[in-house]
This record gives C-alpha cells, sequence and structure tokens, in this order.
C-alpha cells in the first residue's frame, strides 16, 4: 500500500511549518483590510467616517452597543452624545448591553457610567476609553 502526502517530497518539517504560519498570516491580514461595505475593521474610528446611527436610535439616560465597531453610543442627557469602546477594560470582552445609567459587561459583572465611562461596578478599575462621535442634524458619526 503506497502513502500520498500532500507536503511535497523533500520538504523540511521547518518548511512546512513556515508555510502553514505564512498562509495563516495571510488570511489575518486578509481579515483586518476594507470590508464589502467600504469599513476598516480594527479600532472604532480608525479610518472610517460615515454614519452610525440617528440621535433617535439612543435612549435619553440610556445608550446602544454597536458590537461591529466596538464601540458603544450613549445619551446621558437630552441632546448630549458620548461615545466609548466599547471593549471592557478588564479582560477585554465586549459589553453588550447598556441599562439603569450603566454600560455593562457580561463576563464577570463590569459597570460603567454612561455619563463619562467610569467604573461604577468592578472588576474593572480603568474607565471605557472614549471615542470621538459627532453630530450633524438627526445623525451620530464616529470622527
Amino acid at each position: 500500500m503506497t502513502h500520498s502526502s500532500p507536503v511535497p517530497a523533500g520538504a523540511t518539517r521547518r518548511t512546512v511549518v513556515a508555510a502553514a504560519g505564512a498562509s495563516g498570516l495571510a488570511v489575518l491580514l486578509a481579515a483586518c483590510g476594507d470590508s464589502d461595505d467600504g469599513h476598516k475593521s480594527g479600532a472604532p474610528g480608525a479610518g472610517e467616517s460615515g454614519g452610525l446611527a440617528r440621535t433617535s436610535d439612543i435612549p435619553e439616560g440610556g445608550g446602544k452597543v454597536f458590537a461591529d465597531r466596538k464601540v458603544v453610543v450613549t445619551q446621558p442627557a437630552k441632546g448630549e452624545f458620548k461615545a466609548f469602546s466599547a471593549v471592557c477594560t478588564h479582560q477585554g470582552c465586549l459589553v453588550n448591553k447598556v441599562a439603569e445609567g450603566t454600560i455593562d459587561c457580561p463576563c464577570h459583572g463590569s459597570k460603567f457610567s454612561v455619563a463619562d465611562g467610569s467604573v461604577r461596578n468592578g472588576p474593572a478599575t480603568k474607565p471605557l476609553p472614549p471615542v470621538r462621535v459627532s453630530v450633524k442634524g438627526d445623525s451620530l458619526t464616529l470622527e
């Protein structure tokens, strides 16, 4: 019985491992490029502009998480909009909801203020970093 291998004859273990690593890197780099809608992936607001939401989408005293953009937008007071990274400063989970004046992380229970991103309940010890957002008419745009 003959055994055929997808590895070329004469290839060393080092060559095979290097090739596998290079193809994995190519996939990773492709995932970090432009998406089909023209937005860059990665950090919120990184090289991107365009409408995020309508002001009416963000409840007064609450907010909305945009997981695909890794940003959370809040409206602590009528007409005042704030935006923060949606990545929890404790261990990097994405926050998943805004309720009762806090931005909440599902992983370990950290809660952050909708007004300034400060820690309201640990284990996180650092606030959510602010993200620049502008209001033009009834549209919210990441800067």
